[in-house]
This record gives structure tokens, C-alpha cells and sequence, in this order.
């Protein structure tokens, strides 16, 4: 009975990090509108280096997020963005997202 409740584990995983790289490509798109974001951006960009390093997978930077991006809006905010914080954010992660060491063409890798 190990199997099904694995699988269910690795869907969910599966699911939250599908989810999350929408989110993020959602973010990347409003910031490319509103150029006045990409300070904020880079910001909080340089900050989730910091945080994770260079090595880090997907599902590693999805827990980052899940757990809470307070510290990231912050961030922003220290910047001068307050409204669209949630697009610099979702916007940070995303493009860091394509320096997973399992990310490859907007997918993940081993799937």
C-alpha cells in the first residue's frame, strides 16, 4: 500500500511546481509590461541567490515560495513597489527557475 500514497506524494509535487512555474511565467509577463519593475525585480532576484545558492532544484525553489514570499515583498517593497510586488516577486522566481539544476525549456527535467 507504499506505492499509491507515494504517487499521490509525487502528483501533488508534480502539481505545486507545475502551478507555481505558471505563476511565475504570469509574473514575468507583467513585469515585461511595466519596466519600471526590473530594479525590484533584480532585487529580489540577487536575494534568492542568496538564499539558495547556485544549486537548487525545482521543487526545492516551489518550497521556498510555498512557505511564504513575505521576506521577497519586502524586498520589493524597499524598492519602491508596493501594488506590484506580487509580479516582481512571481516574476524573481521565475527566471531564477531557469537556473534549476532539473529545469530545461520551461519543463522539468526527469518527469
Amino acid at each position: 500500500m507504499a506505492a499509491p500514497r507515494a504517487t499521490t506524494e509525487a502528483s501533488t509535487i508534480e502539481y505545486a511546481i507545475d502551478n507555481a512555474l505558471f505563476q511565475w511565467e504570469d509574473g514575468e509577463r507583467r513585469v515585461r509590461e511595466l519596466a519600471e519593475l526590473e530594479p525590484a525585480t533584480f532585487a529580489v532576484l540577487e536575494e534568492l541567490r542568496r538564499r539558495l545558492g547556485s544549486s537548487f532544484t525545482l521543487g526545492e525553489l516551489t518550497g521556498l515560495y510555498v512557505e511564504g514570499t513575505d521576506w521577497a515583498t519586502d524586498v520589493a517593497a524597499r524598492r519602491g513597489v508596493w501594488t506590484d510586488a506580487s509580479a516582481v516577486v512571481d516574476a524573481a522566481f521565475g527566471r531564477y527557475a531557469r537556473e534549476a539544476v532539473d529545469y530545461s525549456g520551461g519543463y522539468r527535467r526527469g518527469r
